[in-house]
């Protein structure tokens, strides 16, 4: 799977360079297999790859030609910038994984399967449904009992469908002091005031909820986002505590989960308190939504009731397109590649950013930078962009007035690794110098 993206980045390396200038044709791909000493199949990968990045273009009839682009203004810096590299969406599609997904789902295209597909769906799907589900959801020493499990259009969704069950207009949420952005948006969008709540390296603390004045509460036990942190058993196992004795329901959100199942859920320690959130989106791709709910029993029916008024029912083809693809393997094939995946640009990180503050777990898709004095996050990310380079400060995560730290987000999903490689060097370099010089006109 890695083989072709290499050869791909040596060719994107050209065009950059400018050894291959805008509509100079590519070779045909027998003579481009044959001067690599590749199968003529990789070729064909390779220039899909650089269709895919936007580097060439396919003419029927006429071959692969490089892609004219407009020059980008000269940046701050002496490095000339490059098209714009996205470190702040963080959506893992892997190039193989089109071929993997159509294979599994051509039979969807069968006019009986169609037509079963296209009639309205329901919040709790079909049995077949909720039994691929529960084995999807099942980690450590836990399976989901398929009939508690419900369906929305995605994570979001199901997000934003549990707040709306769980706190009222008006209402308190707690919230990790570092939250997912989204969190906010739908805060806001439904009238929650959001609570941050202390956390320190290991997570959330289980102090912070027994002492909070809050309704319920919305956590990240795996792969945080932004920090990257995971709880151990013993936090998890004293925050269940907490929910139970306070009788105080939780989200979880596990929408990374699917990077690393080594832990069991919250939802597994308390499953009278806590309603677990998953997706599809992250673990496959962003365009096959559907999001996951496995709620307790006592707040199934309010939570069912916030997704139809809401809207975010999940539509009947997308719910059989995922199970589909869970049922035969292919969304653990993908999952596996995207472990590896993920595993390999954290050792990009720990080359690249090696004198630097950075944490990160050693499976995510994304790092948490404490950038340098004298630098502040505003005033980083702002100098990135001007070399093409898109991150997230910490503002973006933070909740309540207190002040953001002094960090940025690292998203590392989007770009090519030999691409990411080039970017993490161009961002040390920036953070080894002065704002004040990087700002100069």
């Amino acid at each position: 799977m890695d083989d072709y993206r290499l050869i791909a980045d040596r060719v994107a390396d050209d065009i950059a360079a400018r050894r291959l200038r805008a509509g100079e044709q590519l070779p045909p791909q027998r003579r481009f297999a044959r001067q690599h000493g590749i199968a003529a199949s990789t070729a064909a990968r390779v220039y899909g790859e650089l269709v895919r990045r936007g580097l060439a273009v396919g003419e029927v009839g006429r071959g692969t030609f490089v892609r004219s682009s407009d020059v980008a203004p000269e940046p701050a810096l002496s490095e000339p910038a490059r098209a714009r590299v996205d470190l702040e969406l963080n959506f893992p599609v892997l190039p193989d994984q089109a071929e993997l997904l159509s294979s599994s789902l051509a039979r969807l295209l069968r006019p009986d399967v169609l037509a079963e597909t296209l009639r309205p769906s329901t919040v709790d799907g079909t049995p077949r449904a909720r039994a691929v589900a529960a084995r999807l959801l099942a980690r450590t020493g836990w399976i989901p009992e398929p009939d508690r499990i419900q369906f929305a259009g995605n994570g979001r969704q199901a997000i934003a469908a549990a707040v709306a069950a769980l706190v009222p207009v008006g209402g308190r949420l707690g919230v990790e002091a570092m939250t997912y952005p989204v969190v906010k948006a739908v805060a806001a969008r439904l009238g929650v005031t959001l609570v941050p709540l202390a956390m320190d390296e290991q997570g959330l603390l289980p102090s912070a909820v027994r002492e909070a004045s809050v309704r319920a509460v919305y956590v990240q036990p795996t792969l945080h986002n932004p920090l990257g942190i995971t709880m151990p058993d013993e936090r998890r196992t004293a925050l269940a505590e907490v929910l139970t004795t306070r009788d105080l329901p939780a989200i979880e959100d596990g929408i990374y989960n699917f990077l690393r199942d080594d832990r069991p859920p919250l939802a597994a320690l308390a499953p009278d308190h806590v309603t677990l959130v998953d997706s599809m989106s992250k673990r496959i791709a962003p365009g096959l939504t559907l999001g996951y709910l496995v709620p307790p029993a006592a707040t199934a029916d309010a939570l069912a009731g916030a997704i139809r008024s809401g809207g975010w029912a999940a539509t009947g083809f997308a719910l059989e397109a995922a199970t589909q693809c869970v049922a035969d393997g292919t969304a653990e094939t993908i999952v596996a590649a995207k472990r590896a995946d993920a595993a390999a640009r954290q050792r990009l990180v720990a080359q690249r950013l090696a004198d630097f503050a950075v944490h990160a777990d050693p499976g995510a898709f994304h790092c948490w930078w404490e950038l340098p004095e004298p630098w502040r996050a505003e005033t980083f990310v702002a100098a990135a962009a001007r070399l093409g380079i898109a991150v997230t400060p910490a503002a973006a995560f933070a909740v309540g007035q207190g002040r953001a730290p002094n960090a940025v987000r690292l998203a590392l999903s989007a770009p090519p690794p030999g691409v990411l490689a080039s970017t993490l060097d161009t961002l040390a370099k920036l953070a080894r110098t002065r704002p004040e010089d990087a700002t100069l006109d």
